[in-house]
């Protein structure tokens, strides 16, 4: 059983759902992503999703997109988004870590050698958001040797025969998208998100997160009703962004993740 496999039966025994912050590795700056990393989870963060930054991010929204710029800014690569995972694993080895970014920086290194860097940097999952599920049969058997989650993104508008075509191949968990467009977009429409995570359920028996729209207690909330766990990412990029110095930006990150863990405990499992 993997990390997060692990981290997502521990919670349900304990009657709980799963706060999952996304930031950028590398944003707003490098020193500051692991002991961002570790503030998260002394604060109520059960597996954190680590960007990489990438110069094409389509399915960000302006703000990650500036967090994307910012961490390319300061150099950061997919070497370098492994090397904070290991940073990380030094003081933590069992909050789960996945990666999300885009594939060409993984097919670059190349597939094998990405997985077997990711492992040696003790990463738990991977979610590339334009691989498509019939594309993935190569990386979910590198993944496989060695553990490893392959997390896939489910959308407002993906047909139900696709959708059942993601979750033959999903492992870890599945991402269901709450809003049409990018992140950080519209409002959320609770009734739709819950019967979407149902429809998905009947395609699988791996958890279900939302993400994309989730800003604050109420938002975590209503989500948390429906989902096994809730994705805060950018109102988390934007709190870090504005905070003016490092340990401005360590109390910005505590005090969202706080306020996203008070809203979905307040849900009974």
């Amino acid at each position: 059983m993997s990390r997060i496999a692990q981290r997502f039966e521990q919670l349900a025994q304990q009657g709980r759902k799963a706060v999952i912050p996304y930031i950028v590795a590398g944003d707003p700056a490098v020193e500051l992503t692991v002991p961002v990393m570790h503030r998260m989870v002394e604060c109520g963060a059960d597996i954190i999703e680590l960007g990489v930054p990438f110069s094409d991010p389509m399915a960000e929204g302006p703000v990650i997109q500036q967090g994307h710029e910012r961490a390319l800014e300061n150099g950061v690569t997919l070497s370098a988004a492994l090397a904070m995972v290991k940073e990380f694993r030094d003081n933590d080895t069992t909050t789960p870590v996945l990666l999300m970014g885009y594939a060409n920086p993984v097919l670059r290194m190349g597939c094998e050698a990405f997985v077997d860097k990711a492992a040696t940097a003790g990463l738990d999952g991977l979610l590339t958001v334009d691989i498509p599920p019939e594309e993935v049969d190569e990386m979910n058997a590198q993944l496989k040797r060695v553990g490893m989650d392959n997390i896939f993104l489910v959308a407002p508008t993906t047909p139900a025969e696709r959708t059942a075509r993601i979750a033959k191949r999903a492992s870890g968990f599945i991402y269901y998208v709450a809003l049409k467009g990018v992140t950080g977009a519209g409002h959320l429409d609770t009734n739709e998100v819950t019967q979407r995570v149902a429809q998905i359920r009947q395609y699988s028996d791996l958890p279900v997160a939302v993400g994309f729209g989730i800003k604050n207690a109420d938002s975590a909330r209503s989500i948390a009703t429906a989902a096994d766990g809730v994705v805060v990412g950018s109102a988390l990029v934007t709190a870090m962004a504005e905070a003016d110095g490092p340990d401005a930006v360590l109390q910005a990150a505590a005090n969202m993740i706080r306020n996203i863990r008070e809203g979905v405990d307040s849900v009974a499992s």
